[in-house]
């Protein structure tokens, strides 16, 4: 069964759909919390998350000894190109505008936002597709400068020679090739705690699954913008790694988004 076919599976049980819509009120739930008041067996809630998880709608990140479920949006982003951006995106951006907004005013904490892909690559080059300036201004438009030891700045810096930082951050963790952990500051702000960005880097054979995770998010207007953004780059860097080029345009040009 193909990976559109293991989503539309997926979506089509009513179940499935609910559990969805309740990592979408609050992403990063344990088992026991997500499957919490569904008026089935516990073994049966169970598949049904692993049908979701099969179909890489749903993430699930280990927090020491928990188990944490995150929404993807990678599947359901490529339905959207596929099948809806061609016929009538005009009007769906405008009727999505306005039911943002409209979650904007029931909405009281921002969710933690999480992106999964998987590259054809070793985690030692995906590792040095994240830190390496010359590498990241290829395929994100900004070198990422640092000597990425903890506790060290690291800058987002504009790849037109006028040195502009556009992210700053402080490097939290960093275990080559697996996991790297930075603070994430596109507006410093003295009065708040930066967003902080986990990268997962996890092999299987000659692949590796690559997960973004951004979390303590300023707002849900930042929460929309990373939404965009991190899909294009991380589509960009998968580019990279699998043929040797970056895409012929920039991805975020289509969205106009930016990260």
């Amino acid at each position: 069964m193909s990976e559109m076919e293991l989503v539309f599976k997926a979506l089509a049980d009513p179940t499935r759909r609910l559990l969805l819509d309740r990592l979408r009120e609050r992403n990063g739930q344990t088992l026991r919390e997500l499957c919490e008041h569904l008026a089935m067996a516990r073994q049966s809630a169970t598949q049904h998350v692993d049908v979701l998880v099969r179909a890489n709608l749903v993430t699930v990140v280990r927090r020491g000894r928990e188990r944490l479920h995150y929404l993807n949006p990678a599947p359901i982003h490529e339905i959207e190109e596929r099948w809806i951006s061609g016929f009538d995106k005009p009007r769906l951006a405008a009727l999505s505008a306005i039911r943002h907004r409209a979650e904007e005013y029931a909405m009281t904490s921002v969710p933690t936002y999480v992106y999964v892909t998987y590259i054809h690559a070793t985690p030692e080059q995906v590792w040095r597709a994240l830190t390496d300036a010359d590498l990241t201004a290829r395929y994100w438009g900004h070198a990422n400068v640092s000597d990425w030891q903890p506790g060290s700045a690291w800058e987002h810096r504009r790849a037109d020679g006028s040195g502009v930082a556009d992210v700053v951050g402080r490097v939290l963790t960093a275990e080559p090739p697996t996991r790297l952990v930075i603070t994430f500051e596109d507006s410093p702000d003295a009065e708040r705690e930066p967003s902080v960005v986990t990268f997962l880097v996890e092999p299987h054979q000659d692949i590796v699954r690559l997960t973004v995770t951004h979390e303590n998010l300023a707002d849900l207007d930042m929460f929309h913008g990373i939404s965009n953004g991190w899909p294009a780059v991380l589509s960009n860097l998968k580019s990279l790694l699998e043929t040797g080029d970056a895409l012929p345009q920039a991805p975020w040009e289509m969205t106009g988004a930016h990260a």
